[in-house]
């Protein structure tokens, strides 16, 4: 039987990249965003879900087919310096990267297996980075969280792994919201590929990464070395 992924933020970017990723690999994937997602394969099943509508989220989960991995790849940007800082803003931040993540897993947990994986899409950042503080402290906590679980469930056989990109070629590159701190070009010249993210991810949830958890992926184009 092939494996089934749960996918969120499928609608573009990284979310889009893995989930065609998993599907030329030969998984059932699920996934979750607030459109409704079309994609010319059978194995994909797209579910309208706002991940902010905790009741719905739950609702959703409640009903899926057995899981055996957890891709959370949705995500937003907001940039702002100290003094400048819209709590607003936090709120969803932390909510989005780190709270449902929690809701996500919790509800999986009972029906994951050894092989199973969990893998949360973070960012290069998450030690720091100038102007961005809301952004990163939920990166860096989603560290943290990955790392926790990873302890709880490796003697199980389940890992936990997040995947960190730097500057990613995605639509949440030019946001508006980050116009105090614009991406950086990587060294190598070029912005990273949603699909060179996508590979990575592949390998992390396949058979040979078993002893790989509780890990932080960085792929930035050589960005962490300046």
């Amino acid at each position: 039987m092939s494996r089934h992924a749960l996918v969120t933020g499928v609608s573009s970017g990284i979310g889009a990249a893995i989930a065609d990723h998993l599907l030329q690999q030969g998984w059932q994937v699920t996934g979750f965003s607030r459109t409704q997602v079309k994609k010319d394969h059978p194995g994909f099943t797209s579910v309208s879900v706002d991940l902010f509508d905790v009741a719905l989220l739950k609702q959703a989960l409640a009903v899926l087919p057995t899981v055996n991995a957890l891709v959370h790849a949705a995500g937003m940007m907001a940039a702002a310096p100290l003094g400048e800082l819209d709590e607003a803003a936090s709120s969803r931040l932390w909510y989005l990267h780190v709270q449902a993540a929690q809701i996500m897993a919790n509800a999986l947990r009972p029906r994951m297996q050894r092989g199973d994986r969990i893998l949360l899409i973070g960012s290069r950042t998450s030690r720091g980075a100038a102007g961005r503080s809301q952004y990163v402290s939920t990166k860096a906590a989603m560290v943290g969280m990955a790392r926790s679980w990873a302890a709880e469930l490796a003697p199980e056989g389940i890992t936990v792994n997040v995947i960190a990109p730097g500057a990613t070629e995605t639509p949440m590159l030019l946001q508006p919201g980050r116009a105090s701190s614009p991406p950086k070009l990587p060294p190598i010249g070029r912005y990273i590929q949603p699909e060179e993210v996508a590979a990575l991810a592949g390998f992390v949830l396949s058979p040979a990464a078993d002893a790989i958890t509780g890990q932080e992926l960085v792929i930035c184009g050589g960005a962490s070395l300046t």
